[in-house]
């Protein structure tokens, strides 16, 4: 797992409605990468909600807020539509940015074990060094709690 004051590994992936989004090039502004596991899920939908609906908050504390999941970008479009959706998401179907992040995990549901993304924050400095880091999220408050962070960064 990535951890507070490392260099936050620089990525460019595809992106919902189009494109590539790079990390670096948000500099010097902040960014939130909140890593989910599936598109159109309970928790990730709400995640995902909750960050939607303080975009202009991030934005005013100039900070990009960026999700990413393996999910295709055809996927993420389909999610953004129906949830009405504003975060950028990211497509990260290699998942090479989320095992250098350190959240592709082996994980466990019903004793059965399997890999997967655990639901991860990383807020990131204007510098490009993690500022913090919130390990296995949960969802209900989260969105609050990094906001103010990124607020007080």
């Amino acid at each position: 797992m990535i951890s507070q004051g490392q260099i936050a590994p620089d990525f460019t992936l595809p992106r919902n409605g189009g494109g590539t989004v790079t990390l670096s090039a948000f500099r010097p502004g902040k960014v939130v990468l909140y890593f989910y596991p599936k598109d159109d899920t309970p928790g990730c939908t709400l995640e995902a909600q909750d960050f939607t609906a303080r975009l202009d908050a991030f934005t005013a504390a100039n900070t990009t807020v960026i999700g990413i999941s393996k999910d295709s970008v055809k996927a993420h479009d389909k999610f953004c539509t129906k949830h009405g959706l504003g975060v950028i998401l990211a497509s990260d179907e290699t998942g090479h940015t989320c095992e250098d992040y350190g959240v592709w995990l082996e994980k466990s549901m019903y004793g059965k074990t399997y890999m997967g993304i655990e639901r991860t924050t990383v807020l990131i400095d204007g510098e490009g060094k993690v500022a913090r880091v919130w390990p296995k999220v949960s969802v209900k408050g989260h969105a609050d709690e990094v906001l103010a962070a990124a607020q007080a960064l």
